[in-house]
């Protein structure tokens, strides 16, 4: 049969009764006995016995014979640390990137967390004849952008120390950026408004990666002239969800944490 491009309609019912049985180790960590997966997956338990003994024989599945139960094998970290290496974090951004520019009419952007600073690894760019611009390569002054104070509430990064530069009267530094970035923490998200730059206001939320640690960050920026209050908590939602979606398709689980 001469290939088409598609996958083929027809599905293996014995595959997916397998696919059905791993997945049952997702609903609760740790191991688990052929009984409780049935229960879970609503197989019978001989065929799930089966299942498992298949699983077992190619590493998908481990048996532990001091207890008789079963947990998930090697060959899927295998399997998962293969697929982890070949993902392309940009590719996978640029629709989420896309959408925020359509929605919000503003420039979305995709960084990176740095040793002290965040890296703008992607953007895409607002259509407004007066856009906030954006760089590859630029650095995000982790006191000043929203941006930055997503990697120093979720990053690796500490908090930066010393007397801080002060872009414009409302740049924070000292107690007030300490309580800033424990409510970013609190809230999930951050905001910059006029404190890198007088005419720059900005959202941002982490993205976390399938070790749950930060991976990038997505982020919103305009002039403030047009991206004010109300603009900036319209996009929110948006932001969001885009970067839970990217978290989730980077294998991203809240479990992890």
């Amino acid at each position: 049969m001469p290939p088409t491009g598609r996958p083929a309609e027809r599905r293996l019912e014995a595959v997916e009764r397998a696919m059905r049985v791993l997945d049952a180790f997702l609903e609760q960590p740790g191991e688990a006995g052929t009984n409780e997966i049935a229960r879970r997956t609503g197989i019978n338990a001989s065929t799930v016995s089966r299942l498992l003994s298949t699983l077992v024989a190619g590493g998908y599945v481990e048996h532990l014979p001091e207890t008789g139960r079963y947990r998930l094998g090697p060959h899927l970290i295998r399997l998962a640390n293969h697929m982890m290496s070949s993902l392309d974090l940009r590719a996978l951004a640029r629709p989420h990137l896309a959408v925020l520019e359509e929605a919000t009419g503003e420039t979305a952007t995709l960084s990176i967390a740095g040793e002290r600073e965040a890296v703008t690894v992607d953007f895409v760019p607002s259509r407004q004849s007066v856009a906030s611009v954006a760089r590859v390569g630029r650095p995000s002054v982790a006191h000043a952008t929203a941006t930055g104070k997503v990697m120093l509430a979720f990053g690796p990064a500490p908090l930066p120390e010393g007397d801080l530069e002060r872009f414009t009267e409302r740049t924070l530094t000292g107690k007030a950026l300490r309580n800033e970035i424990d409510q970013v923490r609190e809230q999930g998200w951050a905001q910059a408004v006029k404190e890198r730059e007088i005419d720059l206001n900005a959202i941002a939320a982490p993205v976390y990666g399938a070790n749950g640690h930060l991976a990038a960050i997505l982020g919103v920026q305009g002039p403030a002239s047009r991206f004010g209050r109300k603009k900036r908590e319209a996009a929110l939602p948006l932001l969001l969800e885009r970067a839970d979606a990217l978290s989730r398709s980077l294998g991203y689980n809240q479990q992890v944490q």
